[in-house]
């Protein structure tokens, strides 16, 4: 695997510190010291215009605030992450951060031979003294996003196609799946994960294959490969959805809405706790409740979803909001 590390940017200015439940700013004093070092390990490309490309927005935008030094490499596979993580650490990073389910156990690792160094996976499940995970609730939009594509439908039959068939992922799937059921319990939910997530072929060749099949909305979970998904719809004339990113900007007469995830502020906060000394260890779940998780705006689709839809898709986002609403967390379901 081809591994890149770019240094984004050294600001020595008074950096701005987030804090997170609110998302407001304070003046923070200059380090005295050298600047923190932050890197991030991603398993596709930076630009995908969706899971990647967000986190590396939020380790620039925290370079921008914080003054800090950064780096980050790209296609970094399970097979390498464990490599990847201790590069970074033994060339003194204060902060490595792993974005992605798969980095959790890796980052624990290499975080037993180095207990002065900050480690962090973004949708994780694992965690020590110096090893967090940050577990977004994705799994709430992606209810959303079953509902919508569900009522979006003309033929009955949607599908959603999955990167690796892991938790990360599967909660969004069947999330999708029970967000389509609990709409019209007679829709026919087809489901694939093709074990990649930067194959845009794959992805491409997998909704084509549920096109065939009848299906008229066509979803992802699949990071870079699920562009590939995008574009099969566009190509079929059918609509998609897109996930992390506002991907209307890839096809907007196919894309009706996205998933947005906040992973910007979750950088911001985890640097933010470094810098002051109160990063800690554990696994913190954050979603609608914490302004991580959102959808975007229905763009060119805003006259086309019926009015009733969108009215519909509110009043449960604003019930997940509250508490009201809880999207489960299933393993995974058999069939359609």
């Amino acid at each position: 695997m081809s591994k890149r590390s770019m240094v984004l940017m050294v600001l020595l200015v008074s950096a701005a510190a987030v804090v997170f439940a609110g998302g407001s700013k304070e003046t923070a004093a200059p380090a005295e010291d050298a600047p923190l070092k932050v890197a991030l390990i991603l398993s596709g490309p930076a630009n995908d215009q969706g899971w990647n490309a967000v986190a590396l927005q939020g380790l620039t935008e925290a370079a921008e605030a914080y003054g800090i030094e950064t780096a980050y490499s790209e296609h970094i596979g399970i097979a390498d992450s464990e490599a990847a993580f201790n590069d970074y650490a033994s060339q003194g990073y204060d902060l490595v951060i792993g974005h992605g389910f798969q980095y959790g156990e890796p980052a624990v690792r290499v975080g037993k031979r180095f207990p002065d160094t900050k480690f962090l996976a973004i949708e994780g499940a694992s965690y020590s003294e110096n090893t967090a995970s940050y577990v977004i609730a994705c799994e709430e939009a992606g209810y959303l996003m079953g509902r919508l594509a569900a009522a979006m439908s003309q033929t009955g039959r949607i599908g959603i196609v999955g990167g690796f068939e892991q938790p990360s992922i599967i909660k969004v799937v069947e999330a999708y799946r029970l967000g389509a059921k609990d709409y019209d319990p007679e829709i026919k939910v087809s489901s694939v994960y093709i074990g990649s997530f930067t194959d845009v072929a794959l992805g491409k060749e997998a909704a084509l294959a549920m096109a065939d099949q009848g299906a008229d909305v066509l979803s992802h979970i699949a990071n870079q490969a699920g562009t590939g998904v995008i574009i099969a719809a566009q190509e079929r004339g059918l609509l998609s959805t897109g996930d992390s990113w506002d991907q209307s900007v890839i096809a907007p007469e196919a894309v009706v809405c996205s998933t947005i995830y906040s992973v910007p502020a979750l950088i911001m906060s985890a640097v933010e706790k470094v810098q002051n000394g109160t990063f800690e260890g554990g696994i913190f779940n954050l979603g609608m409740s914490s302004g991580v998780v959102d959808i975007a705006p229905y763009h060119e689709f805003s006259t086309r979803v019926p009015q009733d839809v969108q009215d519909s898709i509110e009043e449960l986002k604003e019930q997940i909001t509250s508490g009201d609403l809880k999207i489960p967390l299933i393993e995974k379901s058999s069939g359609q």
